[in-house]
């Protein structure tokens, strides 16, 4: 267990010097507790596994019951009961290999505590009445503990201990268990390219947004769902500044060139099609959902697409509304945006 306090101020001079739009938020304090529970965990004594559990308990009163039921999901534990204990004690066994590569992949964390410290630098800033989770808990969960974010999905959460990150999908892009049969049929290679570490500050800040502003899309329609998913990709642009847009939006640099290239195209097939004002489920998943292409674009297009064109969208606004505060921007309805943003791309 270590604090990470008042971290990335050396990022903060390298970076925010070149940019007068990123604030200074070098005196904002942030006190991080940094917790290698995947570590703890599989120190248990499978031998002795109520004992174990009770001492892994009282280090993770806050997490512990999470992690089996909600992560996990076990059947709760009892005297009455032995299921709960022999599935984690196979669980512990079959997942050896995935600790090991954990241990060798994240021996040093230290610059992914550096840049989660400093998003939620930002996040106070932009945000001064939210608080901001105190840990930052590393875990390891099982394989298809993949949850469906509002920008994405990952199996990194939010609890009330903190924030969890499932490092069993952060191994790197070429680690072997996600290239074989198995790994494939759960994530195919287009998702499984991010599984790499340069993802986990992003998709912390990704939950922050999240938690600040939980995803209320329910009927809207396809020009409204892609103004709330920019709105956050936008609010991702001011807590993460540094981190390249790949990152953010989860595309390779040949896509995301290639969105801004045929950006006019993209919005025009749109708008020819007479897509925006619709909201059948079933239709607008091909825009907004992540697959290895937007078929109706061409092969080389990306997934997401109407992520992309809502950010660009929400950008053309806040051009426009440069006082408003991120806050207040979330206020903003998502027809009104679009309308007072004038957006025409050629």
């Amino acid at each position: 267990m270590k604090k990470t306090g008042l971290i990335a101020l050396l990022l903060c001079t390298l970076f925010a010097c070149r940019n007068k739009n990123v604030p200074d938020v070098s005196g904002i304090k942030v006190e991080l507790t940094v917790l290698r529970f995947d570590k703890d965990f599989f120190a248990l004594d499978t031998n002795q596994l109520i004992p174990s559990l009770q001492k892994l308990g009282q280090q993770y009163p806050y997490f512990l019951t999470d992690y089996f039921q909600h992560i996990l999901g076990l059947p709760p534990f009892s005297d009455s009961s032995s299921e709960a204990p022999q599935l984690l004690k196979q669980f512990v066994r079959d997942y050896q290999p995935i600790r090991e590569a954990a241990n060798k992949t994240f021996a040093n964390t230290s610059k992914i505590e550096e840049q989660v410290a400093r998003g939620l630098q930002f996040t106070k800033y932009y945000f001064p009445g939210y608080k901001t989770p105190a840990r930052l808990i590393f875990y390891i969960g099982p394989m298809d503990a993949y949850y469906q974010a509002s920008l994405g999905g990952y199996a990194d959460v939010i609890t009330e201990a903190g924030m969890a990150v499932g490092l069993q999908l952060h191994l790197g892009k070429d680690y072997s268990l996600y290239n074989s049969q198995m790994g494939q049929s759960l994530y195919p290679t287009y998702i499984s390219r991010r599984f790499t570490p340069e993802y986990i500050p992003v998709n912390c800040m990704k939950n922050i947004i999240d938690d600040l502003y939980p995803e209320k899309i329910g009927s809207k329609t396809l020009v409204e769902q892609m103004v709330e998913k920019g709105k956050r990709l936008y609010i991702l642009d001011k807590l993460m500044p540094e981190t390249p847009d790949t990152l953010k939006i989860g595309y390779t640099d040949k896509q995301l060139k290639g969105c801004f290239s045929n950006e006019g195209r993209i919005w025009n097939f749109f708008l020819v099609n007479s897509l925006l004002l619709n909201n059948d489920p079933d239709l607008l998943k091909n825009y907004m959902g992540d697959a290895p292409s937007t078929q109706e674009l061409g092969e080389g297009s990306p997934g997401y697409i109407g992520l992309f064109t809502g950010w660009q969208i929400v950008k053309k606004y806040m051009d426009k509304h440069e006082d408003l505060t991120l806050p207040e921007l979330l206020k903003v309805p998502p027809m009104k945006l679009f309308e007072e943003s004038k957006y025409k791309p050629k």
